[in-house]
C-alpha cells in the first residue's frame, strides 16, 4: 500500500476518449469524424462542412445515401439546424448525395479531420 509521500505509477495505457455523434436522419450513433457536418451559414442556408470545424449550429448525417436523401426531401435536417432552406443549399446537399455511394466514406474528409 502507497504511503502518503509516494506514488505508484500505472503501467495501462488509457484508451483515448472517442467523441460520439448521432446522425440527424437514422439516429445511429456513431464516432464523430466518420459522420459528415452540416452547418447553418444563415437564416437560410446551410452548407456541408468537411473540416468538421465551422461555427455556427451544426447536424451531422451519416455516409449512407439513403439519409442524405432523406434529409434534402424532408424537413429533418431544417429542424436540426433551426432553418428555412434556400434552394441553392437543398442543391448542394443532393449534390454531395449524389456522389456518396452505399460503402463509400468520403476519405479527405474524414483525413482532414483527424
Amino acid at each position: 500500500m502507497p504511503t502518503a509521500g509516494t506514488t505508484k505509477k500505472k503501467n495501462a495505457l488509457r484508451q483515448k476518449h472517442v467523441p460520439q455523434r448521432t446522425c440527424v436522419v437514422c439516429r445511429e450513433t456513431n464516432a464523430k469524424r466518420t459522420l459528415i457536418r452540416v452547418v447553418r451559414t444563415s437564416e437560410t442556408s446551410y452548407e456541408i462542412d468537411p473540416t468538421g470545424r465551422a461555427n455556427g449550429r451544426g447536424a451531422y448525417l451519416c455516409d449512407k445515401p439513403s439519409c442524405w436523401a432523406k434529409a434534402a426531401t424532408t424537413p429533418i435536417l431544417a429542424k436540426a439546424l433551426r432553418v428555412s432552406p434556400n434552394e441553392a443549399s437543398v442543391q448542394r446537399l443532393q449534390e454531395f448525395a449524389a456522389g456518396l455511394t452505399d460503402n463509400d466514406v468520403e476519405p479527405t474528409e474524414t483525413a482532414e479531420r483527424s
